[in-house]
């Protein structure tokens, strides 16, 4: 999978991805990163790439133009029209599903904005996604292209050195994941729960699948609206909880 990211701090990108998981997968060719100065396409000789804007009003625009010519750029050799992301609050938020549905994609396009934003026209444009990483506002869209794309990568085939690990995690089956446990078998007084070590495999899968669900009750429970919930799991969200699947609460 191929990564590309306008943006006015192309060290910021590699910086931040070049180590842990994705550095590895970078090095190994599992996954590419581009990440391309914006401001290599500008026509002034101070390299501008923003203008104050129409209408008036606080703060710079970024101009459509160095945008443009730096996606025409990147996608000069591409078999097809890739995906383009925009990084914005106003967008969509990013979830596990949008991850998993982006990961099949052979070639994404991040597009970074800053100051009071990007021209509109350039957005119509080229842009195939608005995505948010949550409501809250960012100097820049940098740091939620990099989650994004960390998000992305974990679910490529051979990024993680144990594929089981993406599947286990929280919000891969609707849930949070269950708790986890490692050496010592005590710790300041707390033991690890004694099916864990009873080697008893069906009985471990249980008590991981019920702890998902008590997690997410107790933490997010407008997950369980929409998890992926058998009769044994409606039985325990019932008997633990008071859990309702038809009016989505308590009884």
């Amino acid at each position: 999978m191929n990564f590309y990211v306008m943006t006015l701090f192309p060290d910021m990108i590699r910086d931040g991805l070049n180590t842990s998981i994705t550095g590895r997968a970078i090095a190994q060719g599992r996954i590419s990163l581009n990440a391309v100065d914006i401001r290599d396409y500008s026509t002034d000789k101070y390299r501008h790439v923003d203008d104050y804007p129409y209408g008036g009003g606080a703060g710079m625009v970024m101009q459509p133009g160095p945008i443009f010519d730096c996606y025409t750029d990147l996608v000069k050799n591409m078999e097809k029209k890739p995906r383009v992301i925009y990084t914005t609050p106003q967008g969509r938020v990013f979830s596990q599903a949008v991850a998993r549905e982006l990961s099949a994609e052979e070639n994404l396009i991040f597009l970074c904005g800053h100051y009071e934003g990007v021209d509109e026209r350039v957005l119509e444009e080229i842009v195939t996604d608005h995505l948010s990483i949550g409501d809250y506002v960012l100097t820049g869209g940098e740091l939620p292209a990099m989650v994004m794309i960390d998000a992305i990568s974990r679910l490529v085939p051979g990024v993680l050195s144990n594929d089981t690990s993406a599947q286990d995690e929280s919000f891969q089956d609707g849930l949070l994941e269950y708790p986890q446990y490692t050496r010592p078998e005590e710790f300041h007084g707390r033991k690890v729960p004694q099916v864990l070590l009873s080697g008893h495999h069906a009985n471990i899968r249980r008590w991981r699948r019920e702890k998902s669900l008590e997690r997410t009750w107790q933490r997010r429970p407008e997950l369980l609206e929409h998890a992926p919930l058998d009769k044994k799991d409606l039985e325990f969200l019932k008997r633990s909880f008071g859990y309702d699947s038809e009016s989505s609460g308590k009884l």
